[in-house]
């Protein structure tokens, strides 16, 4: 092909993937794997830069602006100071850092509050460098030496550093470089893939041919002419361990240099031609590099690796046997794809159908929110069907040609998502389950609150607006994740963000209309929490709410509607409707007389007890008070 051709196939594969490729290369930027400059958005000041400032404003107008400028500084300078052999002076930068971050954050937006929660914590040890204070003494309380401190926390940053490099970066263009040979043939190339090397158990093997490489390269750039020639010798070994990483680093290495030999001077040009391309990105500050001109290059120089390979196979190169993956350039004949996928063939071509037989509004609730009223033997069947139609739903798309057809790869993969298959995530639940799950979950929310602020406050205290057992807010977000969100448990990610969507509206108007309805009383306040919005719902909840949603949809709700469907279904009607008459006569009473009082309403931004839904707060006007009391004895000498 000419440069042209494989430009305008690259723009193809580009088109059909946009959004996968468009991840990949900026995951890559993100890592500092390929493509970093393409998020220089903005330079920031060096702290050079920065100390000068602080220098020219001790001759300037004072304190105030140093203040203002001390937010420029970081845990770098935290921890350059204390390798000066000056630990008190990098605790007493780290916390004025803190100060003035906490001063900012009160004077400007709410949402960023810095003085309550886990996130807020997280974030002012690590931006004021607190983290490396207490690493140090921590160290330094073992061996006897801050400077031994100093010493093992550096040895130990620069360990992680590299353990994070030779896994992550060194191997991601590797991984990236799969997500693009996949794409270049077939329609769907799914998230998935980018942990292909896990699934096949070659993560370390990539990992290491990477590194070799990496050092060969590093050797020949002490030489003038070796920086630019070997860089395009070795420039096809991601392609290469991307397709067969079960191979020696010598190999691929080699087998690079020879598919190379005659083609440096061709790949040069090639690069220099989209050159344009880069420039546009630079006069967009890299945003056009991220959006267009990356994935573009990737899929461009994909399919030039795809017509190099073709040409070491008909040269007989030697190695060039080892680049083996063959369905990667070619799809499987259809009665290949009937063999090798029969028993996921037999499960879709008797599959059931959406509505179960049901017609009408049931019809309607089982197929939008998977929600029936009674549970038939014909509906026993229709879930066992569907639980075989989730063991192989990943694989529907190999045996119809379009995406990568993993059991043809000479690498056999992993089972995959074992737990969740023999769950069967995309059931329907009765009325009855899902009243179980409301009463149960309800419970456990209650106990959860009422066992966090005894162990933080050493009393017990009936969380909640009403005066049963039970926090509604958990069991109502727990069936609106599995009825409103029925059609998106086959994408986890997706689940994860509407369950975040679904929770946080959730919180926000519960708080709203219990606030209205009890004439101002504050049941949670998320004030000082790090992004929050007005106090009724903020980040670290949310996270958690999301992470919750995916246990309950993919595991808890399927083993208790196991344990369910196990139960007399005379007995459980009973005792649910027994239940549920108790919870709405409580839900009355409560709005007469509503469960208010110490540990339950008595909230404000400094010192309180959060919201129906998370203990979080744990004393942290006590512990800021004792802080305080040992930085004063501190200072004082005692």
């Amino acid at each position: 092909m000419t440069r042209k051709q494989m430009k305008k196939q690259g723009k193809h594969s580009l088109k059909k993937h946009y959004f996968i490729f468009v991840a990949a290369c900026l995951i890559a930027a993100f890592l500092s794997a390929e493509f970093r400059s393409s998020l220089n958005f903005s330079t920031a000041p060096s702290y050079e830069q920065t100390y000068e400032q602080i220098e020219n404003d001790l001759n300037g107008t004072g304190a105030d602006i140093i203040k203002t400028n001390m937010r420029s500084i970081g845990w770098a300078d935290v921890l350059r100071t204390i390798a000066a052999d000056n630990t008190q002076a990098g605790k007493e930068m780290a916390e004025q850092i803190k100060e003035n971050a906490i001063e900012h954050a009160d004077k400007g937006n709410p949402a960023f509050g810095r003085t309550r929660g886990v996130f807020s914590g997280i974030v002012n040890q690590v931006t004021s460098g607190s983290i490396i204070v207490t690493a140090v003494a921590a160290i330094a309380s073992v061996t006897g030496s801050e400077n031994a401190g100093v010493m093992i926390l550096i040895i130990l940053g620069a360990l992680l550093m590299f353990v994070f490099w030779f896994l992550i970066q060194n191997t991601f263009p590797v991984v990236m470089r799969r997500v693009f040979l996949e794409g270049l043939l077939y329609e769907r190339v799914t998230a998935q893939r980018f942990v292909f090397l896990l699934r096949i158990k070659k993560w370390l093997k990539a990992s290491w041919i990477m590194f070799v490489k990496y050092v060969f390269y590093s050797l020949w750039c002490l030489t003038i002419v070796g920086i630019v020639v070997k860089h395009y010798s070795y420039y096809l070994v991601p392609y290469i361990v991307a397709e067969n990483p079960d191979m020696t680093a010598r190999q691929a290495i080699t087998l690079s240099r020879r598919m190379m030999k005659g083609h440096k001077w061709e790949c040069f040009v090639f690069e220099l031609s989209f050159l344009g391309w880069s420039l546009l990105g630079t006069l967009t500050m890299g945003i056009f590099n991220v959006f267009f001109t990356n994935p573009y290059m990737t899929a461009s120089f994909t399919r030039y690796y795809a017509e190099l390979r073709s040409e070491a196979k008909a040269k007989n190169i030697p190695d060039a046997d080892l680049l083996y993956d063959r369905y990667l350039y070619e799809k499987p004949e259809e009665h290949l794809l009937r063999e090798k996928y029969a028993d996921v063939i037999s499960v879709v071509e008797n599959a059931p159908k959406e509505e179960n037989g049901l017609s009408g509004w049931r019809g309607f609730l089982a197929k939008n929110f998977g929600v029936i009223f009674l549970r038939r033997e014909e509906d026993r069947e229709y879930e066992r069907r569907q639980a075989e139609i989730v063991k192989v739903y990943e694989l529907i798309d190999d045996t119809r040609g379009e995406a990568y057809p993993v059991r043809f790869y000479p690498i056999p993969e992993e089972n995959r998502r074992k737990l969740v298959e023999s769950l069967n995530y995309m059931r329907h639940y009765s009325v009855w389950s899902l009243a179980v799950l409301f009463l149960g979950l309800s419970f456990a929310g209650w106990l959860w609150e009422v066992g966090m602020h005894l162990v933080s406050y050493g009393t017990f205290v009936n969380r909640g607006a009403l005066h049963g057992p039970w926090l509604p807010i958990y069991g109502t977000g727990s069936v609106l994740i599995l009825t409103l969100l029925y059609r998106l448990r086959r994408n986890p990610a997706l689940e994860f963000i509407a369950t975040i969507v679904v929770c946080g509206f959730l919180e926000y108007m519960t708080s709203l209309v219990m606030e209205i309805a009890t004439g101002g009383m504050k049941w949670w306040d998320y004030s000082g929490y790090f992004l929050n919005l007005n106090g009724r719902i903020c980040a670290e909840g949310l996270l958690v709410f999301g992470i919750g949603g995916l246990a309950i949809t993919y595991a808890i709700a399927p083993m208790v509607d196991n344990l369910v469907n196990r139960l007399n279904e005379k007995r459980l009607k009973l005792v649910c409707s027994v239940l549920m008459a108790v919870f709405f006569v409580d839900v009355v009473y409560s709005q007469i007389h509503p469960n208010a009082g110490k540990g339950v309403t008595d909230i404000n931004a400094s010192f309180s007890s959060p919201r129906p839904g998370n203990e979080k707060n744990q004393g942290d006007a006590l512990t800021a008070c004792i802080q305080t009391e040992f930085r004063c004895r501190q200072r004082s000498g005692l």
